[in-house]
């Protein structure tokens, strides 16, 4: 595990982009945390980080959003408005074992459908230090992560 504290957009997509190089197809990126945490911002930067110059906006609405244009494809979920546990529809698993790197927001909503191996990222907002002030805990699960976070810790020291 790893936590860090950001205090600006600019330095949340920076941990996005350094973490890109590292991933590769098929890898499972979670986000969780408060709306307006910047869920969607470190996914800017990891686009960026694969070489993506889309824009990347929130799938909210969309549920995924497709990004080709990069070293490998970006799959941006938000399956918030899965929360009555629909994701099988999906095709969830077609994304988890496809070509490009998975970034999914709120997936507890999918929790049943989830690989064994992942990386989840927590963003807490904290106000009371700061409108931009974000602590991002970094939870690897299976070896494969628990390196790629090693590496991105010892990159932010």
């Amino acid at each position: 595990m790893f936590e860090t504290t950001v205090t600006s957009p600019e330095q949340t997509m920076a941990l996005g982009q350094a973490l890109a190089p590292a991933l590769q197809p098929r890898d499972v990126i979670l986000l969780d945390g408060d709306l307006g945490a910047g869920k969607t911002t470190f996914t800017k930067g990891l686009a960026l980080g694969l070489g993506i110059k889309r824009n990347v906006k929130s799938p909210t609405f969309t549920i995924i959003r497709e990004y080709q244009s990069g070293r490998i494809p970006l799959y941006h979920m938000d399956v918030y408005r899965l929360e009555d546990g629909s994701g099988d529809e999906l095709g969830l698993d077609e994304y988890f074992n496809g070509d490009g790197v998975n970034v999914i927001e709120w997936s507890k909503f999918i929790a049943d459908e989830l690989p064994a191996q992942y990386l989840r990222i927590i963003f807490k907002r904290d106000d009371a230090a700061g409108e931009n002030q974000r602590k991002l805990t970094f939870e690897p699960v299976g070896a494969r992560f628990e390196k790629l976070v090693q590496q991105l810790e010892d990159s932010q020291k």
